[in-house]
């Protein structure tokens, strides 16, 4: 087998890995486009205007278990532009946006201390979600009154957040070493 021969079958795998890495990656982004798509279907009565279960976010908390923080941001980030324009609008898109980032600094930082289990990671990403979201409505609205809702938000994120990072736990552990490259 000549150097050219070794350096093809190289490249050949490399080529395979890529494929397979983004195919895995892709259906990530739909999976959580799904999501999205039915709690956008089914309206749960909720105490507070825009509070949702928060169901796409079962695959950020297993996309920064599985795949890693740069390919869990840009799949959040493909999701929340998927859904807004979607079932949502530029607001939507703007409040999404603003609940992620702060929601994913905080599970970032709470996965690398190693104090919690994706159950705690997951209830502190929920109630950082609902406080950048009414961060960004009293931005837009121009008035603070919207954090009146913050008791009740801080709450409901804690408990979805909880329920979402439980079976994110248990989808973990089914499917780390699928996601293992």
């Amino acid at each position: 087998m000549t150097r050219r021969d070794t350096s093809a079958k190289r490249g050949g795998k490399r080529t395979a890995q890529k494929a397979e890495h983004m195919g895995k990656r892709g259906m990530l982004v739909a999976l959580a486009f799904i999501f999205s798509y039915i709690e956008a279907l089914i309206p749960i009565p909720m105490p507070a205007p825009g509070m949702k279960l928060g169901l796409a976010n079962l695959v950020t908390i297993v996309g920064l278990y599985t795949v890693g923080l740069k390919d869990t941001c840009i799949i959040t980030l493909i999701r929340i532009l998927l859904a807004g324009f979607t079932f949502g609008n530029a607001f939507s898109m703007w409040y999404s946006f603003s609940g992620a980032v702060l929601s994913l600094g905080i599970m970032i930082g709470l996965k690398a201390v190693k104090w919690f289990s994706p159950m705690g990671v997951s209830a502190a990403g929920g109630v950082g979600h609902n406080i950048g979201q009414l961060l960004a409505a009293a931005v837009v609205v121009e008035n603070a009154g919207v954090l009146y809702y913050l008791p009740i938000l801080m709450a409901g994120g804690v408990i979805a957040g909880g329920a979402i990072g439980l079976l994110g736990g248990m989808v973990i552990r089914r499917t780390e070493r699928l996601f293992r490259l």
